[in-house]
């Protein structure tokens, strides 16, 4: 047995070796955080409770995904040639998204593809329209199928999607299915089960994936997408459950936005799948590359954006936009916890004129990004930012409109989350027919919502308030 003296220490050589590891993390966290505010914490906390700070920070703390932009940029590797055999062939249809002088520029910096003309996107609005455009895709698929969403429920709506798969399966359509871990944390093993045994390929998006990454559940593959034959391809807001289709009896009527693309932009969607499905598999899989201009030539962008980027893709596309607002910018997002540089953005658009409007459900899915919202309500209402919430149900989609031309439809969220943190993708579509029909969108959600009062905030107690300045703190988690 060991001694008094020895116990004591051990105690001590096992603080010791604690507090050196809470020093090198923060040492760590000086050097990689993304910002100096989240660096300045992390530091403090891994110093002061190294013994709660570490394992916390191996968890939430890193702001870039290990290996995956290495992966995507092996020049010996498949997936380079494929995204340069990919950008000649939509280079013809190459274009300018019409947001300022010497756009295609910028964009072809920030994006592996550029802005194409040739397209034609379609709206779908609310679950019923979009999974009537999903099944068909999938129906009409005659040599494969890619299938992407973050979140996946065993419920109704689940086994159609499911069926319909192994459906085309049977056809002799090659089906590549990819789900994140994280979401579909409560998807049951039989449903994926189901699937391969049928013969679709199915896949977890492996965040946690190499050395770097094992204690990462930070990041989230956040896409949602469907692509058929590489001629069509869907993405927006909707994941796959009944919920979604109004079905679910926590939230009731579910109000979202979903697009449908034909036209070079869908080699665009397809790259953005095929890189997440090699970093999850290894391979690449054996598909169309060869864009179809569509009838419609409307001009479109696909944005790809994730915490493997080497530049802030997300929130650089989105300040651009708001920068070139001129007269109109309608934002809707069910979550709003945006970055300093961002509030800085919507506020100096609203004191130069512009109408910012920001569109918000009443109720959420998420307490902490909803209180964290209200510590946004001074900062708006002083710069004359218009925040209303959506009163029939729960409110998910996230779409912006700038002017009377530039209209955005994806999974991007107004937080700190879809901009840093997680893998995200929006069509970005310049076309004043498209704009029109998204501001008709619009203009009907906020007919059926209502303006929120700064006063109604000012009027709660103190503890709500000390309750939403405590939940901003951790904007970074949620």
């Amino acid at each position: 047995m060991m001694s008094a003296e020895s116990w004591n220490l051990f105690f001590k050589i096992q603080i010791a070796v604690v507090h050196g590891l809470g020093v090198l993390n923060a040492i760590h966290a000086v050097l990689r955080v993304r910002t100096p505010q989240a660096a300045a914490g992390w530091a403090l906390a891994l110093v002061t409770f190294p013994y709660f700070a570490i394992p916390l920070y191996w968890i939430f703390g890193r702001s870039k995904f290990i290996g995956y932009r290495r992966a995507m940029s092996d020049e010996g590797g498949p997936l380079s040639a494929i995204a340069r055999d990919a950008a000649a062939a939509t280079a013809p249809h190459a274009t300018d998204l019409g947001m300022g002088d010497n756009f295609r520029h910028w964009s072809k910096t920030l994006t592996t593809l550029p802005a194409t003309f040739g397209n034609h996107v379609e709206l779908l609005i609310d679950g019923d329209a979009t999974f009537q455009a999903i099944f068909a895709a999938i129906e009409s698929a005659r040599s494969y199928l890619l299938a992407q969403f973050f979140i996946v429920n065993d419920d109704a709506l689940g086994r159609e999607f499911q069926n319909r798969l192994i459906k085309k399966a049977k056809e002799g359509v090659k089906i590549c299915f990819l789900f994140d871990e994280v979401g579909c944390h409560a998807l049951s093993r039989r449903w994926l089960r189901t699937l391969r045994r049928e013969g679709v390929r199915v896949e977890a998006f492996h965040t946690t994936r190499g050395r770097g990454n094992r204690f990462q559940l930070n990041f989230r593959n956040h896409r949602k997408v469907v692509v058929a034959d590489g001629r069509e391809a869907l993405v927006g807001g909707l994941n796959v459950g009944d919920e979604y289709v109004g079905r679910g009896k926590q939230f009731g009527p579910w109000r979202d936005t979903h697009v449908r693309i034909e036209g070079p932009a869908v080699q665009a969607v397809q790259l953005a799948f095929v890189e997440d499905w090699h970093w999850a598999t290894g391979d690449v899989p054996c598909l169309n590359w060869m864009p179809a201009a569509a009838a419609a030539n409307q001009c479109a962008l696909v944005l790809a954006t994730g915490p493997a980027d080497e530049a802030e893709r997300c929130s650089l596309t989105f300040i651009r936009a708001v920068n070139s607002a001129q007269s109109r910018l309608w934002i809707s997002s069910p979550y709003f916890v945006p970055d300093a540089t961002v509030l800085t953005a919507l506020q100096l658009a609203a004191l130069r004129g512009v109408e910012v409007r920001v569109l918000l459900p009443v109720r959420s899915d998420h307490w902490l990004p909803t209180l964290s919202c209200f510590s946004y309500y001074e900062s708006l209402a002083w710069a004359g930012i218009e925040l209303w919430r959506y009163q029939p149900g729960f409110m998910h989609q996230k779409v912006l409109l700038v002017d009377d031309e530039l209209a955005s439809v994806g999974s991007i969220n107004v937080d700190y989350r879809s901009f840093h943190l997680n893998f995200e993708l929006a069509v970005l579509v310049s076309d004043q027919t498209f704009a029109r029909q998204v501001k008709a969108m619009l203009a009907q959600d906020f007919a059926n919502s209502q303006r929120v009062d700064l006063a109604d905030y000012r009027r709660r107690p103190w503890w709500f308030k000390a309750a939403v300045r405590s939940a901003r703190l951790l904007s970074p988690v949620q």
